[in-house]
């Protein structure tokens, strides 16, 4: 984990480095294209360039750029934009650029580069060759049908499950492939392969959506697959979330229709002609192996019912049926960009035990989602059967009582060989792994089948890791990891509430949490997904229901939360925000609004009082559910608030004056109300004092100036004297929020540095390994949710000081103010921004104050240090005031505020 830091932090003791003392010119480093490097299956018709810059000198920026896009490399080594040459354009930016040259072409190879010019006029070298793959761009260009298992007369009467088909196609190519691309969307899930062997390692494809309205296909390019000669391609499918039909435990039943498919090859050959191998009547299908699959109960295979080589060319498929023409669910089909689930890391057991003579129990170490994999050697027919489980019952059995059960795995052996298998549809949250019908190798008999292997796979979004953060703190670096492996556990195609009982994309904790997880994850496409999901699901009267895509209709507070809908409009603000991307602005504009319209019309007096308000909210002793220490008018006002506030700085930067000068009245009208309806001017608190109550109106800006301070203090006041958390799902994120910009990030870190009391800590010294649903870790609720860790945003942002200037998006600007907390010796964290990595390492040893930083090339830093005597802070062993290009802003209340560029520093201060 500590060796992810790109950079070595260099010691706190040094001299001038050799880099510091010579300029050199730019260099361009990780380029992308829409977010991603070398992407296929594009759809934007003006894709996005961007780069990050790289230079051993201080205070760096970009003066000019170039981009070239070419149809092939030998006319871009020719430095010849036949497609596109913006030519030289002065302009600092370098992120967020958009292609602006001919049309582009579905199914299309294009290359690219990018040099750069610094402030000094001095060209970078040309950056290495970026490419990218058109998709499908216009829905006639689809010449593939959709096609399923044909249907059963009789299914239906025996009202049987759906069959899991496998289909295959074989083809001949005559002549040499220059480019082969296939375009795929199965459902529910699929597994493609390519004479014989599976192509990629993507697990669960495509992503859930609401099939109705988009379907997801990814693109896969097999040029290097295809020699001339015979071949065959093969598709396995399962259900998903498309088709929940039950059989075991579900958290609903609902079905888009039975597993079908669409995919298309699309080939071009070196002699410039093309063809299409694509899904129709002439496919043939059979069923599979698997007998059992579902999203929420599990997997069985029976391997007696495997047909060797179906997927190699040569198979002899006449007894294989037609594959039967359909009609797809109704979506659209949409590339899908975002990082595809994949196998993260792999556990073995740390301990066996035998509660039962017939029953082992496989201890992992560690709670993750994911699926078994074994491998066993018995008699043909024998069955070992698989339970994963998050806890144990007292007598050492798997316990799925909180996390959805019954979810079981099956596998019937063939016989005669060492069998190696995994589940390929389904996953679950667990740490061990129960084992009937299968015995440890050492351990087996003649007659018992012997499991000689078992392990877990950890399975994910496959988002790059883009930050780190570490302490001298022992019991937060445990916490980090805590809250790290129920954000990892939960980054799957829609950001889960958990990996077992319900699988649903609740959307308070996809906006609450975001933060967090942005200063972890590479999460730009993934957001970007999460807003389609919602304008798929927002209702015609402007409702979006609190889970996206809704899979099944809750009623209530369970289908219209405010604290939840209303990721419509803080997620794409806040992607903008943490990325510059303002296209996710423009497209989700129009349901932004309608939203807040929509509360507008559920309001009355200009507040809003329904909800599950608080969610989960602690109370010591009491139950856990809806919020019971702060009034649901408070939490959901306050956010129907923060909309409007939102809406109208969106409609300010994107020029739209009406809308703007409406939603600025309609602010002031809910501000006001609000502050008459929950304030007490006699106590100077809101509602009801709780945490929740007082911390949400100081960090959304409700209080009035000149009551900050008093509200402020009764929050104090309140934290001290109930001496633990009682903020719930929604109100812990603003209660950190308002303790940490008002200064007092000491009371955090009382808060949740502890073990004796319910919340992070606690929950390590009872056996968690990832965070759980309750404050206290009680065994009746997950544990595994990510939604209360919202402290992982502290640790970048307070503890080790990385902060985004709110005036410039994407990190721009950047302030760096670490904050000295607890005893708490030193702290460091990096991440990664669209800009560059920007890294923190403190040390306070006594008096005396350590600050590493590094800032990116073309972005600037105001850096905020403790320092009793500001004559005394030296940069690189250099008195401030000797080094050329620092700007010394103040010095106030025991801190320096220092503005500096792009590059390394030192920074040594004496505490006051």
């Amino acid at each position: 984990m500590y060796g992810f830091f790109r950079f070595l932090f260099f010691p706190m003791v040094v001299g001038i480095l050799p880099f510091f003392a010579n300029a050199s010119a730019l260099t361009v480093d990780e380029i992308r294209c829409e977010y991603a490097v070398d992407p296929i299956g594009l759809e934007q018709e003006h894709p996005r360039f961007s780069w990050i810059l790289r230079s051993d000198s201080l205070h760096q920026k970009q003066r000019a750029y170039q981009i070239i896009v070419a149809r092939d490399m030998d006319k871009l080594n020719g430095e010849m934009g036949d497609v596109w040459d913006s030519g030289r354009v002065e302009s600092g930016r370098s992120i967020q650029i958009p292609y602006a040259g001919a049309a582009l072409r579905s199914f299309q190879d294009y290359v690219w580069k990018v040099r750069v010019w610094d402030e000094k006029d001095v060209p970078s070298d040309w950056s290495r060759t970026g490419r990218w793959t058109m998709g499908v761009l216009h829905e006639e260009e689809w010449k593939a049908r959709w096609i399923t298992f044909p249907e059963d007369e009789n299914q239906a009467e025996q009202n049987t499950l759906s069959p899991l088909p496998l289909i295959r196609k074989e083809f001949q190519l005559a002549k040499k492939v220059r480019s082969a691309n296939l375009f795929i969307c199965g459902l529910g899930f699929y597994e493609l392969f390519l004479n014989g062997e599976k192509v990629g390692d993507r697990l669960l494809e495509p992503g859930w959506t609401d099939y109705r309205d988009t379907c997801l296909y990814s693109t896969y390019d097999v040029s290097e697959l295809l020699p001339p000669g015979n071949h065959a391609v093969g598709v396995m499918l399962g259900n998903g979330m498309y088709n929940v039909e039950g059989g075991r435990y579900v958290k609903f039943t609902g079905s888009f229709g039975p597993p079908k498919c669409i995919a298309q090859l699309q080939l071009e050959f070196e002699d410039g002609t093309t063809d299409a191998i694509v899904t129709d009547e002439s496919w043939r299908a059979a069923p599979s192996p698997i007998v059992f699959t579902c999203i929420f109960g599990g997997e069985d295979y029976d391997a007696r019912l495997e047909i060797p080589d179906w997927n190699r060319a040569g198979f002899d498929d006449s007894s294989w049926r037609q594959a039967q023409v359909c009609d797809g669910p109704g979506g659209r089909l949409v590339s899908q960009q975002l990082p595809p689930i994949r196998v993260m890391r792999e556990f073995t057991p740390v301990r066996v035990t035998q509660p039962r003579p017939d029953i082992f129990v496989y201890d992992l170490g560690q709670n993750f989602s994911g699926i078994p994999k074994i491998k066993a050697r018995g008699a043909r027919g024998n069955t070992v059967k698989i339970t994963p489980a998050e806890l144990l019952t007292e007598e050492g059995l798997a316990n799925q009582s909180a996390s959805g059960g019954p979810h079981h795995y099956s596998y019937t052996l063939k016989g005669g060989v060492i069998e190696e298998w995994q589940p390929r549809f389904t996953y679950y949250g667990f740490r061990y792994l129960q084992v009937e019908g299968a015995v440890p190798a050492d351990a087996a008999g003649e007659n018992d089948v012997a499991l000689l292997d078992i392990r877990g796979l950890f399975t994910r979004q496959s988002a790059e890791r883009i930050g780190a953060f570490c302490c001298s703190s022992e019991l937060y670096n445990q916490i980090f990891q805590l809250l790290d492996w129920s954000v990892g556990s939960n980054l799957q195609s829609v950001l889960t509430d958990c990996p077992h009982r319900e699988k649903l994309g609740w959307l308070e904790v996809a906006h609450l949490m975001a933060p967090s997880i942005m200063y972890t994850y590479d999460v730009p496409l993934f957001y970007n997904k999460v807003a389609r999901d919602m304008r798929d699901s927002q209702l015609p009267n402007g409702l979006v229901p609190d889970i996206a895509p809704e899979f099944t209709v809750f009623s209530g507070g369970f289908r219209d939360s405010p604290e939840w809908g209303s990721a419509c409009v803080i997620l794409p603000w806040l992607t903008y925000q943490w990325y510059g991307d303002r296209r996710i602005l423009t497209d989700n504009y129009e349901r932004m609004k309608r939203y807040v319209d929509y509360l507008v019309d559920c309001s009355e007096n200009h507040l809003i009082s329904h909800g599950l308000g608080d969610w989960f909210d602690y109370v010591r002793g009491g139950s856990v559910g809806e919020s019971r220490l702060t009034p649901k008018r408070l939490t959901a006002s306050a956010i129907f608030y923060h909309d409007i506030d939102i809406l109208v700085r969106t409609a300010d930067l994107l020029g739209k004056d009406e809308d703007a000068a409406h939603y600025m009245e309609l602010r002031k009208q809910v501000r006001e109300a609000f502050h008459r309806a929950l304030f007490d001017p006699n106590t100077n608190q809101y509602a009801t004092g709780s945490q929740t109550a007082n911390a949400m109106p100081l960090a959304l800006d409700l209080v009035d100036r000149e009551r900050i301070e008093a509200v402020f203090t009764n929050l104090v006041n309140e934290v001290k004297d109930r001496g633990y958390l009682t903020a719930g799902d929604v109100g812990f994120r603003f209660l950190l929020r308002a303790l940490a910009e008002q200064g007092r990030s000491d009371l955090i870190y009382s808060l949740t540095h502890r073990t004796d009391e319910p919340g992070y800590g606690y929950q390590i010294q009872q056996g968690a390994t990832s965070l759980t649903e309750a404050w206290d870790g009680r065994k009746v609720v997950s544990h595994n949710h990510c939604m209360l860790g919202h402290l992982q945003e502290w640790f970048f942002q307070e503890l080790a000081g990385i902060k985004r200037d709110p005036q410039a998006p994407a990190f721009e600007k950047i302030i760096i103010d670490p904050q000295l907390v607890g005893d708490i010796e030193w702290a460091r964290a990096s991440y990664r921004s669209m800009y560059g990595t920007i890294a923190s390492h403190w040390q306070r040893k006594e008096r005396e104050f350590l600050l590493q930083i590094e800032i990116p090339v073309n972005t600037e830093a105001t850096v905020i240090l403790p320092a009793a005597d500001s004559e005394k802070i030296t940069i690189n062993e250099q008195p401030i005031n000797e080094m050329e290009g620092m700007q010394l802003l103040r010095y106030e209340q025991g801190k320096a505020v220092v503005r500096i560029g792009s590059g390394r520093y030192a920074f040594r201060s004496w505490i006051p």
